[in-house]
């Protein structure tokens, strides 16, 4: 039986995309083998989401090339998808495709054997039109199962290549994506994270169907799911639709990932980001009415081209006055072929990363705050792993629903369970937890 490894970068969707491509290998009757043993084919799924990210892609491509020399390598993703010339000129490399036409990746492979000559199977990506579909249903390492709902992005924000790697937006059938949720909850998983490019954008190429009906479809139709969490959504997409199943599901749980780049409307003009920071105020203040307690995280760009010191205080202010309860916090990266690279006025690295440093305290100090109001509380977690710090094995760590990440001294079996713990001491990034009792099986709510 010919064996494949796959080594996959970057975001959540890459790894949702490796073990759709896994599920095709398997269905051809290869066996799957670790990255770092000698494998008979390799595939590498790349991210260029930043010039770090393809210059990992091509150390990771050499490394696989190195490890068997006879191996097909085939590489995948969205720096195949960006620059498949500069891939194809690695030698070693056999097949590229793109972020498109997966499924023809082994059929690359055969006639990569037969004839002996590079295949680059990467087309023009924005021409398509229609989602790719890709069944996952079951993941082979994770305990939250993910769902991919959509497929591009039409924003163009100036610090961004996406849409060149993904193209424009398309949605997945509603029908596929409950389908498909239901096969998630049948092979054991009690919590699904809907993901895509630009995931709650779901819909919006579709007539009369959005990504609130989706969220009610799936709340309605899919039998037995416990939790429900969306991966990412934009200010722009909170609406007020949106908030009404929130408030409505006792499955969609009480945490929301709303990125807010920056809190300064002069630097979201430069970002070309479609809100202002009255409307972003807006949609958070809706949603704390209406979901007291639910956990607002967010990502942070900062030290974008021309960020003066009154423009970041605007944006650390923002992120203070509304509390989120976690921030991921980047220093602006210049990307080659994105308008943001070629700004004039580039902030010296001293002044990012000083300032990257302010904003990660003060996201310190918020989700202590946050956490704390849960101290003595009594909430479900699915524990998911072991913790990595602890000697003995016996500490395991999960998620609340709103995202608190808590350790508890737990066993193997209770892995992928829905567990109810008590906060016997809250902190970040880890709140310490006691084990109360297993909830397998019972129909609950998704609490905090």
């Amino acid at each position: 039986m010919p064996s494949v490894a796959f080594h996959t970068l970057g975001c959540k969707v890459n790894h949702y995309e490796t073990e759709a491509i896994w599920q095709l290998f398997k269905s051809g009757n290869y066996e799957r083998t670790d990255f770092e043993k000698r494998a008979d084919v390799y595939v590498i799924n790349t991210c260029t989401v930043t010039n770090t990210g393809d210059k990992k892609s091509r150390q990771v491509i050499r490394r696989a090339i190195r490890k068997n020399p006879d191996a097909v390598i085939c590489v995948t993703g969205c720096y195949a998808q960006t620059s498949p010339a500069e891939v194809m000129a690695i030698p070693g490399v056999d097949v590229v495709v793109g972020t498109q036409d997966r499924v023809k990746m082994l059929e690359y492979i055969e006639q990569y054997k037969r004839e002996r000559q590079p295949i680059n199977g990467v087309g023009n990506i924005m021409k398509a039109r229609v989602y790719e579909e890709l069944e996952v249903p079951s993941f082979t390492d994770r305990t939250r199962a993910s769902l991919k709902i959509q497929e591009g992005c039409n924003n163009f924000c100036t610090f961004c290549i996406i849409p060149w790697a993904r193209g424009l937006l398309r949605s997945r059938k509603p029908e596929h994506v409950i389908e498909q949720a239901q096969q998630l909850v049948n092979s054991g998983y009690q919590e699904i994270v809907l993901t895509g490019i630009h995931t709650a954008g779901y819909g919006e190429d579709m007539k009369d169907y959005n990504f609130a009906q989706l969220l009610s479809d799936i709340d309605e139709q899919v039998k037995g799911l416990k939790r429900l969490r969306i991966s990412s959504i934009e200010a722009s997409q909170v609406t007020d639709e949106v908030i009404d199943v929130l408030d409505r599901s006792e499955i969609v749980v009480p945490h929301l990932h709303i990125p807010l780049q920056s809190g300064s409307d002069t630097v979201l003009k430069r970002m070309r980001r479609k809100y202002s920071m009255g409307m972003f105020a807006d949609r958070l203040n809706k949603l704390k009415k209406a979901l007291p307690g639910l956990a607002i995280t967010s990502d942070v760009i900062v030290g974008f081209p021309g960020e003066t010191e009154e423009e970041f205080m605007e944006t650390y202010n923002f992120v203070k006055e509304h509390k989120f309860s976690e921030l991921h916090v980047f220093p602006f990266s210049r990307r080659t072929g994105t308008p943001a690279a070629n700004m004039e006025d580039q902030v010296p690295e001293d002044v990012k990363n000083e300032r990257v440093h302010r904003l990660i305290e003060l996201s310190d100090q918020l989700a202590k705050e946050y956490a704390s109001q849960y101290e003595g509380e009594v909430l479900d977690i699915i524990p998911e792993e072991v913790d990595k710090d602890d000697s003995d094995g016996n500490m395991y760590i999960g998620y609340t629903a709103n995202y608190m990440k808590v350790r508890i001294p737990a066993a193997e079996d209770m892995i992928g369970k829905l567990v109810r713990v008590r906060i016997t001491k809250a902190g970040y990034p880890f709140n310490e937890g006691q084990f109360v009792r297993i909830l397998d099986g019972e129909q609950t709510t998704a609490t905090a």
